[in-house]
């Protein structure tokens, strides 16, 4: 008999050789199994007839299988003879054709290439945690990294079509396909191609600060062009921080009417915050959008921790009016001392642009880490050696994770049975993740039978 060492997914379990091409999946001692230990010796039992079977216990690393079968026939004068004997089973390891092809590692029928024009990777950090819980890596034959983007090898063009479409309905994205005509059979009219699909995903990420079109604002309600992206998912999540307007931007939108993030992420600074004041009950114009209701507008007047030497303080309107008290540290950009370089923000009247854009409350991150008690997982890929930049996103990216409960409901959590549980808030009040949102983590491996289980 011959049998697939390695299935191609863990759920399939033992995978053996049904004549002439076809595998079945199978567990040890199953009716299954059983029944294709038969058809191996169909033409033996043809001239008897069979009354019992049943397998025989083995070592299940001896790679033998015994089967007990019980016969019967007429000899003579309508005497029955019965007889019980044991066949035994060898079984051989074997490759099943995709199997061949994947160790060959550069047989590939479809490529995927995700791009985004980005130096930050917390949209790809969210699409992977995507992508593992919905389990569609398991049909990739490579997974490879590079700088700017992730390349997905598949061996069929469907494969690659579904994760096309599941990266477009979670992600504000564009995509376009070619294929290349590999070989074809003038006789059988048989033609061999490889498919490449390219899929862009918009160059912004959480806590980016955009400058909108004015024909694009006006659209969304008269919102100011300053705003900040509170959240990337199948759409771009947009706050405007000095009315808390909200609006949501689809991918087909962006494409008409484009705009970029005006900030590198390393160019955001530390401010403490030297006063703040709740605005209530500020009337909204004719003609606006929705108002946040998870974000509380506020007025501050803040001082980098870097010109604690000086007087100078800066005035912002801010959209983090429930969270910030006199004493915080708070993350934001400076408007007031950089260059812009943006086709709609140099067309802005000055007066209409702020001084500073606080993004978010500042947590001791070295404590955050230590407490955390929760794991993601990881796409087995090719991937270079992750540098300090690379660190320090990811660890941007979980501490989003605890901060923002819409995207922690499509990303799976797991229990970190290394770090001790604590209260779900430390003495800063930095949020963090319940318990109760966390899963077990489940380590699937071969048991004594040769099954796959926990």
């Amino acid at each position: 008999m011959e049998y697939m060492k390695e299935p191609a997914a863990p759920s399939q379990g033992n995978m053996y050789l049904q004549p002439p091409g076809s595998w079945v999946q199978c567990a040890l001692e199953s009716r299954e199994l059983l029944s294709l230990c038969l058809k191996k010796i169909k033409a033996s039992l043809s001239k008897v007839r069979l009354i019992e079977a049943g397998f025989v216990w083995t070592e299940p690393h001896s790679k033998r299988l015994k089967v007990k079968l019980t016969v019967q026939k007429e000899v003579m004068n309508g005497a029955i003879l019965q007889q019980v004997f044991v066949v035994e089973y060898l079984v051989h390891y074997q490759m099943c054709d995709d199997c061949h092809r994947v160790e060959a590692k550069d047989f590939w029928k479809a490529v995927i290439q995700v791009r985004q024009k980005t130096v930050h990777k917390k949209t790809f950090f969210y699409l992977e945690q995507l992508i593992l819980k919905h389990g569609l890596h398991q049909n990739t034959l490579r997974i490879k990294e590079i700088h700017d983007g992730l390349d997905f090898y598949y061996a069929s063009k469907q494969h690659a079509q579904k994760l096309v479409d599941f990266l477009q309905s979670t992600v504000p994205s564009r995509s376009k396909s070619s294929q290349r005509l590999i070989s074809h059979d003038i006789h059988s009219n048989v033609y061999n191609y490889k498919s490449t699909f390219s899929v862009e995903i918009v160059p912004i990420c959480k806590d980016s600060v955009v400058c909108l079109s004015p024909k694009l604002a006006q659209s969304l309600g008269n919102m100011s062009q300053i705003c900040v992206c509170i959240r990337v998912t199948s759409t771009i999540h947009l706050i405007d921080p000095n009315t808390l307007q909200i609006a949501d931007i689809d991918g087909n939108t962006y494409w008409r009417h484009p705009f970029n993030s005006l900030f590198h992420p390393k160019q955001m600074e530390e401010f403490i915050v030297m006063d703040v004041s709740r605005v209530q009950n500020r009337k909204q114009n004719a003609g606006a959008g929705m108002r946040s209701n998870k974000h509380s507008l506020a007025e501050a007047w803040v001082q980098k921790t870097s010109e604690m030497n000086t007087d100078h303080q800066y005035f912002c309107r801010t959209h983090l009016g429930h969270l910030l008290n006199p004493g915080d540290l708070v993350l934001g950009f400076d408007l007031a001392n950089c260059n812009l370089n943006d086709e709609f923000a140099n067309k802005m009247n000055p007066h209409n642009v702020p001084e500073v854009v606080l993004i978010k409350k500042s947590y001791d991150r070295t404590k955050r880490q230590r407490r955390r008690n929760w794991k993601l997982k990881e796409m087995a890929r090719d991937k270079e050696d992750m540098d300090t930049d690379d660190e320090r996103q990811y660890q941007d990216f979980l501490e989003d994770l605890e901060e923002d409960e819409t995207i922690r409901k499509n990303v799976n959590i797991y229990k970190d049975t290394k770090i001790p549980v604590e209260s779900d808030t430390d003495d800063e009040g930095a949020p963090r993740i319940s318990l109760a949102e966390m899963l077990e983590d489940l380590h699937i491996s071969h048991d004594a039978t040769g099954l796959w289980g926990g």
